[in-house]
């Protein structure tokens, strides 16, 4: 697997697109709740690479939660494809954001991936 050659960062879908954010990828299995999909400018649209819908359910964003689901989730990611798609993006484009929906800015999926994403590029 080939490290992460751009800058990927993370963001709330619900927080206006920036000129700056690159190529933009939801990384949530549901779309947003009230979110357009016209103004989400959202380029990709990367389910796969989201946690199990039964991991999911089960950290139903609760704090104390969060550890057990970073693992789990890591876990899955170790096996999942769609990590090489967004490795490839990295590739491809300058910066690559990824977009998610939980209103904790440091307990969610994405900020999990992002960490998963540095750590193969140290190794």
């Amino acid at each position: 697997m080939s490290g992460i050659h751009g800058t990927i960062r993370i963001k709330r879908i619900y927080d206006p697109p920036a000129d700056d954010d690159g190529f933009r990828v939801l990384v949530d299995r549901l779309w947003p709740r009230g979110m357009p999909k016209e103004g989400a400018a959202v380029d990709l649209w990367l389910k796969d690479v989201a946690p199990s819908t039964e991991l999911r359910k089960e950290f139903n964003h609760r704090p104390e939660r969060f550890a057990d689901f970073s693992d789990r989730y890591r876990a899955e990611l170790g096996t999942n494809p769609a990590v090489e798609t967004l490795l490839e993006l990295s590739a491809g484009h300058p910066r690559v954001t990824l977009l998610y929906a939980a209103r904790d800015t440091d307990a969610n999926n994405a900020r999990v991936l992002l960490d998963y994403l540095v750590g193969l590029a140290a190794d």
